[in-house]
């Protein structure tokens, strides 16, 4: 039975660290797979303001640094490994980790959401440069200049709309003229005066126009991607309940269906998606685990 982990945590974003902080800190010795996307979004960031504790600022990939350094000074331990299947069926938990199995008492899912982007050949490089999927982060770096959202479901109109608090004008791009967005957030986005809307069209550094196919530069400061984002909880496919956007559904904040087994940050979370609410559901699935298996002894 010594080769049964205590804790296992899946994912190293936000919520991955911070809940491998808490279990090492509570003497756990947890262990962190770190995924195929080391670091999570946070890694792609380029200035973070909006995280408490750094006036100045911090860079993505150096908060998420810290966070690892941290956990580790108290005893947790980080593997490179991809997550191929689970049985949550019975305890304690396989998980079948590329080709090696690793048996754990309670499960902690912080895997994240991958943000979808258009698939253009510039769009990485520029990230952080110009190219964004989160309004909420980087929107202020834009104040007073005219930008551009991607989409035409309530991502993009949510987007659009939060943008306005900064920038002179926002364009919203769609490929169709119709648009999937409910109507009450396509509703409030026709309403604010700074979203102007450009249909039948894709973009990359050039726009198209799908019905006309005439092809024009169209200058703006940044183009927000609001297509969506897509959970990584595809291996936990009927064994946990999911959405039907395949975000894992949790009660009183992190609980699943599954005693013993946990879900925090951007995996269950499609309403705010920050760095800081990844972190403190992350911290409540430590907790939580930690008093699962202390009243399991």
């Amino acid at each position: 039975m010594d080769n049964i982990r205590n804790v296992v945590i899946i994912g190293s974003g936000c919520a991955g660290h911070t809940a491998a902080l808490y279990t090492a800190r509570a003497k756990l010795k947890p262990l962190v797979l770190e995924g195929h996307e080391p670091g999570g979004q946070l890694s792609l960031t380029t200035l973070v303001e909006n995280f408490p504790g750094f006036p100045e600022g911090i860079q993505g990939p150096a908060l998420i640094e810290n966070m690892r350094t941290q956990a580790g000074r108290f005893g947790a331990r980080y593997e490179l490994g991809h997550v191929v299947s689970a049985d949550l069926s019975k305890r304690p938990f396989t998980l079948q980790v590329d080709k090696e199995k690793i048996l754990t008492q309670t499960l902690i899912i912080a895997t994240g959401a991958s943000a979808r982007w258009l698939g253009l050949p510039s769009e990485q490089a520029l990230i952080g440069h110009g190219v964004s999927s989160c309004a909420t982060c980087d929107g202020f770096f834009f104040s007073g200049k005219e930008i551009a959202v991607i989409g035409g479901g309530d991502s993009a109109m949510e987007e659009a709309i939060f943008l306005t608090r900064f920038a002179s004008k926002v364009t919203l791009i769609h490929r169709r003229d119709q648009f999937r967005a409910s109507k009450i957030m396509l509703d409030r986005a026709q309403q604010n005066d700074k979203v102007h809307f450009l249909t039948d069209t894709v973009t990359a550094l050039k726009l198209r126009n799908l019905k006309t196919d005439k092809v024009w530069d169209f200058p703006t400061s940044a183009m927000f991607l609001g297509i969506g984002h897509n959970p990584n909880a595809r291996m936990f496919e009927g064994q946990l309940d999911l959405d039907q956007d395949g975000y894992i559904i949790t009660k009183d904040y992190v609980f699943t269906r599954v005693p013993g087994v946990y879900a925090c940050g951007d995996v269950q979370d499609r309403r705010y998606r920050q760095a800081i609410t990844a972190a403190g559901t992350g911290c409540m699935a430590a907790l939580e685990a930690e008093r699962f298996l202390e009243q399991d002894e």
